[in-house]
């Protein structure tokens, strides 16, 4: 998977944080601070700007409906949201 052109604008806690998405698959944001070695508020941060630029993917985290379960966007979803463009 190849990063998006977006992410070379981002700070370095988001290019991190996709890169342990990409690495770990979902992951709950304690999840997230724990591997990824961050604060939580720079965890919010970088999620937030992810978020931002349409590749992240925010779940209801089924073991505990409190917390969301993060993964990064695909390919085909990113095409099934644009305008005009039909799923298969």
């Amino acid at each position: 998977m190849e990063p998006p052109s977006c992410l070379d604008d981002m700070p370095p806690s988001a290019k991190l944080i996709y890169k342990v998405l990409e690495h770990d698959g979902p992951l709950t944001q304690k999840r997230i601070v724990e591997e990824s070695m961050l604060s939580a508020r720079t965890v919010r941060y970088a999620l937030d700007r992810l978020d931002e630029c349409e590749i992240l993917k925010e779940q209801v985290y089924f073991q505990d409906a409190r917390q969301s379960l993060y993964r990064l966007q695909t390919p085909a979803e990113e095409t099934a949201e644009e305008p005009g463009v039909e799923a298969a």
